[in-house]
């Protein structure tokens, strides 16, 4: 009798210790066990941004971070993060993951893990409806004041058109709607951005903007992570391909943006 005790309890404490394991992997998923934390500079539309309260956050971004958290078994947990230290901010553990349109680039790659591309992404360049000017290109942008948010892509896209020899004058902002603003207020005369946020712009009733370039889709999205965080970035990308294959993700797209976005990332 006592040595089928022994024996059971010997099972049960195997049992036992396996469960932990098991249990602490999967904690070890995430920062905080059952929460997917999601850092985001709420300030993007439409990818993220404050509803009319001020304090709930929506837009693409927070629609995918729900999604792909609910099929990783989890809730979404937005963390509301200026730009230039979003990055610090996944380095140094404040959250799981950025969903803030973050596009994919050699450079960040090399520091980063990123998630496969959810959404295409050009450069556009926009006036306000009742501009003058005759911009047809980023060539016609010479000798104007141009507005762009700093450290992202339409910097580093303007950078590119002043070395080729473009000059203009560089109206650089923390937030890209305040380069929207200042072009509706008459201090900037173009704005350049996302392709995918002026669409938010464009989209509004009685918007006062008008878009007068666009470039082909040639940068991409995705959900960065700490480099090295294998682990989650695989599972980051199976719940991606489950929405993409379920039609959540086309459902977010016609949400969003009014349009089917799918081919984007083809």
């Amino acid at each position: 009798m006592k040595k089928a005790l022994a024996v059971l309890a010997a099972v049960l404490l195997a049992f036992s210790f396996t469960g932990c394991s098991k249990k602490s992997a999967k904690s070890g998923l995430t920062l905080t066990d059952g929460v997917l934390k999601v850092g985001m500079e709420i300030g993007y539309p439409p990818f993220e941004y404050f509803d009319e309260d001020g304090v709930t956050p929506i837009g693409f971004d927070v629609e995918l971070g729900k999604a792909i958290a609910s099929k990783m078994g989890l809730k979404a947990e937005f963390v509301d993060t200026a730009w230039d230290g979003i990055f610090a901010g996944v380095d140094t553990s404040k959250y799981d993951v950025i969903m803030s349109a973050v596009t994919i680039t050699d450079e960040r790659k090399a520091n980063y893990n990123f998630s496969n591309p959810y959404i295409g992404n050009g450069q556009a360049i926009i006036l306000s409806k009742d501009s003058t000017l005759a911009v047809k290109s980023p060539a016609d942008l010479a000798g104007l004041r141009v507005g762009y948010q700093a450290e992202t892509t339409s910097d580093i896209f303007m950078t590119k058109q002043a070395d080729a020899g473009l000059q203009f004058t560089a109206e650089e902002y923390d937030k890209v709607m305040n380069a929207y603003d200042d072009v509706k207020l008459g201090r900037c005369d173009a704005a350049v951005s996302d392709s995918l946020v002026a669409v938010s712009y464009l989209g509004k009733e009685n918007s006062p903007y008008k878009q007068v370039w666009a470039g082909t889709p040639d940068e991409y999205f995705g959900i960065c992570m700490k480099k090295g965080n294998d682990e989650l970035t695989v599972a980051v990308n199976k719940a991606l391909e489950e929405i993409k294959a379920d039609g959540t993700l086309k459902a977010i797209y016609l949400k969003i943006f009014g349009v089917d976005m799918s081919d984007s990332i083809k």
